[in-house]
């Protein structure tokens, strides 16, 4: 049995429906909220109050431990679980778990990468902590209001660049370090397979829906407070706009080769995300 915490998000969605056929156990406070696969346990907790989480984790094997979920009860999770004699933990942690706390835009998000990260690796259990680059998703975020309304993106910082992963590509080797043993031990960057620009990325978001989409890089002190209007957090704002200027000669992240190593296929790009989630950007109709 595989209990994952974070099932209602994204990624614990997407990997209900991966691992379903392994016994899957989702962790959510409220269980009479929206469906999981038929073959998928809800189970209700909340991984902020361990105490809670006695039931999802008795008779289990393996944890996925999401680092925005568990937030600072990470290593309390991770000791409850050991407790009841769960062998495996899996960390979902973030390329920059290493930087400085404030210089981590996630962090102001909720999410607790470096304490999951050496939860799973302190734990004594047989462990794994992920460490992916930035979600291909973000474009969706940061531009798909502007690409619904119209033809034009203004954002900052156009030549700035890192290597967007593919959420789908993520759950498959989340999928495959709670199964399998190749991956126990180890610390793993994971990225795409290309380092692409943000004027770049809008250019192949166009192509996917049939449209020339256009760049206009603006003022990181106009786009900064565009986001604090929108309600981000002032801190979260500072830190992503710090680290935009931080990698503006040097790529954020640059491609690296585990994705492919580890599910022997090449690591989907970023116009195979743009096409996948074309609906979700949506095609303005032309008169």
């Amino acid at each position: 049995m595989i209990v994952l915490t974070g099932a209602t998000g994204l990624v614990g969605r997407l990997l209900a429906t991966e691992l379903e056929d392994h016994g899957v156990r989702a962790i959510t406070r409220s269980p009479l909220g929206p469906g999981f696969p038929p073959g998928v346990e809800v189970v209700e907790g909340d991984p902020q109050r361990p105490a809670t989480l006695e039931k999802a984790l008795r008779g289990a094997d393996a944890l996925f431990l999401h680092s925005r979920a568990v937030g600072d009860a990470a290593y309390d999770v991770v000791a409850l679980a050991r407790e009841l004699g769960v062998r495996r933990v899996v960390a979902l942690a973030a390329a920059n778990v290493d930087d400085r706390p404030d210089a981590q835009p996630s962090r102001f998000r909720g999410d607790r990468n470096k304490e999951v990260d050496d939860a799973a690796a302190s734990s004594g259990l047989e462990w794994v902590s992920l460490r992916p680059s930035s979600f291909a998703l973000n474009a969706l975020t940061a531009w798909g209001g502007q690409i619904r309304a119209g033809d034009d993106v203004r954002y900052v910082y156009a030549a700035f660049e890192e290597s967007p992963l593919h959420e789908r590509d993520l759950v498959e080797v989340l999928g495959k370090a709670l199964l399998d043993d190749d991956l126990l031990g180890r610390r793993i960057d994971l990225t795409g397979p290309e380092s692409l620009s943000h004027e770049e990325m809008v250019r192949q978001i166009g192509v996917a829906l049939g449209r020339s989409l256009r760049f206009h890089e603006i003022p990181a002190l106009v786009a900064a407070k565009g986001m604090l209007a929108n309600g981000l957090p002032e801190p979260f704002v500072t830190a992503m706009m710090a680290r935009y200027a931080a990698h503006l000669v040097r790529p954020q992240f640059p491609p690296a080769p585990e994705v492919e190593k580890i599910l022997g296929r090449p690591a989907r790009t970023f116009a195979e995300w743009a096409a996948d989630h074309a609906a979700e950007f949506g095609a303005r109709q032309r008169s």
